[in-house]
């Protein structure tokens, strides 16, 4: 005989059951595009299919996310105005590049804002990181969840960097917006602001230098092949936004936009995970593909911090508020 426990537990599994089919009878038949630069095999990839992998879960498989890595479908800012049409839906790219549309997400790029991972989740994840991706809805764009690309280090064929002003006079490409230009300036090096698909080519023929990304980038893109030399700086952290069209937004029911909204969140957890497991190994595999690795000690650390905070202030002070609300949260998280 059934004890009245088991008959409840029992009615509870039977009705959680029946919620997921009507959750998923209400969802449309859609089929979405999702752009981002890296290559199939990256932590940020490996994101972008766990998302489609939940969103076709969760709608009963009438919603399908078709995911384009490596650039496929062109780089950022043609996939960002592409988005704003209506013609590609998502796109996952750093979130700083979205300063071209809301100036405010030039914050993200600050040289040394975050210590860690923990800081930098606690303030995507928070107010701050909501009343940002808010402020894309004027311009098209909605913003689901962050992602994370990781701490960025400078590569160069040229020489090794252990020193500050080993990078000077060096041509390194960077990320096409104001602040990134600006900070390898103050190093004394030649910034070359280029889309991300065009950085191989431009690496294997000598026009630039160099280039600065987290490590899982440096091996996922095959840099070594055109790299010798990798300095660990950690100078800057990158978030990612995964983003959504407004135009298409608009167009779905509530349904769907929770199905996407969940989907988002979750798979942002996972990929931050995958991104901080993956780098544990990826500095011995970079090493094992002949990259000669440096790393600044404390003092040269200091050192680069000094000679980018003018650049830090400057572009702060152009931000208004944003910086010390960004500050206020950090504050909060290291207590």
């Amino acid at each position: 005989m059934l004890s009245v426990f088991n008959l409840t537990r029992r009615a509870l599994v039977v009705a959680a059951a029946a919620l997921l089919p009507f959750a998923a009878a209400q969802a449309q038949e859609r089929s979405f595009k999702l752009a981002l630069q890296n290559p199939k095999g990256h932590p940020l990839v490996a994101g972008a299919e766990k998302f489609a992998e939940i969103v076709a879960a969760k709608s009963g498989g009438k919603m399908k996310v078709n995911v384009f890595p490596g650039g496929a479908l062109g780089g950022d800012a043609p996939n960002v105005s592409a988005l704003q049409g209506g013609t590609i839906e998502f796109v996952l790219l750093n979130s700083g590049i979205l300063a071209s549309q809301v100036k405010d997400f030039e914050v993200y790029d600050f040289p040394f804002m975050f210590a860690n991972a923990k800081e930098a989740d606690a303030v995507v994840d928070g107010p701050f990181g909501q009343k940002m991706h808010a402020k894309l809805n004027e311009k098209g764009i909605v913003g689901l969840a962050y992602f994370e690309l990781g701490f960025r280090n400078i590569t160069n064929s040229k020489r090794p960097i252990a020193t500050v002003e080993d990078i000077a006079g060096l041509k390194l490409r960077v990320i096409p917006n104001a602040i990134n230009v600006d900070w390898v300036k103050a190093l004394g090096a030649n910034p070359t602001p280029l889309a991300f698909p065009e950085v191989y080519a431009a690496l294997e023929q000598k026009a630039i230098d160099g280039q600065e990304n987290p490590l899982n980038v440096i091996l996922a893109n095959k840099f070594a092949e055109v790299q010798k030399h990798l300095a660990i700086t950690n100078h800057q952290y990158n978030p990612q936004s995964l983003i959504f069209s407004k135009k298409v937004w608009d167009t779905l029911n509530d349904a769907d936009k929770k199905i996407l909204q969940d989907a988002a969140a979750e798979a942002a957890k996972f990929q931050r995970q995958v991104s901080r497991e993956a780098a544990t190994g990826t500095l011995d595999a970079l090493k094992k593909a002949g990259m000669q690795v440096t790393e600044f000690n404390a003092a040269e650390q200091a050192k680069l911090r000094d000679k980018l905070k003018p650049v830090v202030d400057k572009h702060g002070a152009a931000l208004g508020t944003t910086v010390a609300e960004l500050q206020a949260e950090l504050a909060k998280a290291r207590k």
